[in-house]
């Protein structure tokens, strides 16, 4: 069984790898296009958070959870795929709204696979409840989980499950 297959089953990935029990889990929490415009944008449908607020809301998770976060926010595919490339060796784990990309983007989806790290994939809106492009994500197939449509809090949630997938 190939890596890939694992993580489309969801198994083999989140398991603490040795070494690290005494290194604080690292997460890269990547926002794809067009979330620079939250609390703008579609208020009705993305909500009235800013991105500002969901990565200030995400770091005081974080520094309950005793984990650090790292996040970027790119309206451009590659400098997202060059962020997750650079991840390997240094993060354990990666929490991804990767807003339109999601339906369309199979680079973004094997630079996810190439880090081997465990992945949850977040949508702020119910991605189903929507246009019919928007139930194709080529990112949950590699995902360990995907939360879709629970708003902002749905990253917190995101990276709770992380971290206990990675603990």
């Amino acid at each position: 069984m190939t890596v890939s297959d694992d993580r489309a089953r969801g198994q083999g990935k989140g398991k603490k790898k040795a070494g690290r029990a005494s290194r604080v889990l690292q997460i890269l929490v990547v926002h794809g296009p067009n979330l620079n415009l939250l609390g703008k944008r579609e208020p009705e449908i993305y909500g009235t958070q800013t991105l500002a607020d969901i990565d200030a809301d995400l770091s005081v998770l974080a520094k309950e959870l005793g984990v650090e976060i790292d996040s970027i926010q790119s309206n451009h595919e590659g400098e997202l795929i060059d962020r997750i490339q650079e991840s390997m060796g240094h993060a354990d784990g990666i929490l991804i709204n990767p807003g339109g990309f999601t339906h369309s983007s199979v680079a973004l989806r094997d630079a996810l696979v190439a880090t081997d790290l465990p992945v949850v994939e977040i949508h702020l809106s119910n991605v189903y409840a929507r246009e019919s492009f928007r139930k194709r994500s080529y990112v949950s197939p590699i995902a360990i989980g995907v939360i879709s449509g629970l708003g902002a809090q749905g990253y917190q949630f995101g990276l709770e499950a992380l971290v206990k997938r990675l603990t």
